[in-house]
């Protein structure tokens, strides 16, 4: 059964984050995925701080024949708590939270299990990495719902210029984790999504299928620049925000087509299209 978990776990790879974000903000709530990606900016930054800070040792760290290499190439970091299951949770949790559907609950909650109980299966984390990766997911899904972020005046760029000055700050060979999550957060907070996802079948699949060709070939694009640069906390978080404001208004630009102009949402909160 390695194989199949391996398999799943591959859903809370941060690759994996990156497209359910940007479709499901182009393609169903513009201002939703907005409130969604900074509450899973804040979850990523909370994750990388209780781990690093407790520092808790896998389960592997004991009795390293408990788990293969393969699975031990999914774990990074420290234990508690588990990152798959807390952002997972963060991420299919809001989703389900804005839209308010049983079906995409029941949606969420299979996606939800399967990749937490993969961590466990694979010995890269204890139940109890898991259990509390989930409740704290679970806050931030609620967070994603329910809190307003403004952007009115200096609310807009204050607080992404701080996570960047934090960034620049951080010191060298310290956890990347911490600048990409304060880049996350710098990029949809300051993004405005004022755009309408597409109507037709065909807007949605021209939508999707170019809209990730441009927001992977600047993922990798921004991969290419030299280690001794990429590598530090502001150029780390310049790279995660600038990867945000392509997908949240690049992408939207390029494709006004597909993605017309729209009446901001004045709560953040989004709106259903007609057509979900």
């Amino acid at each position: 059964m390695e194989s199949f978990w391996l398999t799943v776990t591959t859903l809370g790879r941060d690759e994996v984050f990156i497209v359910v974000l940007a479709l499901y903000t182009w393609l169903v709530r513009p201002t939703g995925g907005r409130d969604l990606g900074v509450a899973f900016a804040v979850s990523y930054l909370v994750n990388t701080a209780l781990k690093y800070g407790l520092n808790e040792p896998r389960p592997f760290a004991s009795n390293p024949a408990v788990a293969s290499e393969a699975a031990k190439a999914t774990a990074g970091g420290p234990g508690m708590p588990s990152g798959h299951a807390q952002l997972s949770t963060t991420l299919w949790g809001g989703i389900a939270a804005q839209l308010g559907l049983g079906w995409m609950w029941i949606v969420a909650g299979v996606l939800v299990v399967l990749i937490a109980f993969s961590r466990i299966a694979l010995h890269v984390h204890s139940p109890l990495d898991v259990i509390v990766g989930v409740l704290l997911g679970a806050v931030f899904a609620m967070l994603a719902a329910r809190a307003y972020f403004p952007q009115l005046d200096f609310m807009r760029w204050g607080p992404p210029v701080v996570a960047l000055v934090v960034a620049a700050f951080l010191p060298a060979g310290g956890p990347r984790e911490y600048a990409v999550g304060l880049g996350l957060f710098a990029g949809f907070w300051f993004a405005r999504p004022t755009f309408r996802p597409p109507d037709s079948v065909a807007g949605r699949v021209i939508v999707g299928l170019v809209g990730l060709l441009v927001v992977f070939a600047v993922y990798f694009g921004l991969a290419l620049l030299p280690h001794s640069l990429r590598d530090l906390g502001l150029v780390r978080a310049l790279r995660y925000g600038l990867l945000v404001l392509v997908a949240t208004e690049g992408v939207p630009a390029l494709l006004r087509r597909w993605l017309p102009l729209g009446d901001p949402a004045v709560s953040g909160s989004g709106r259903v299209p007609a057509k979900l």
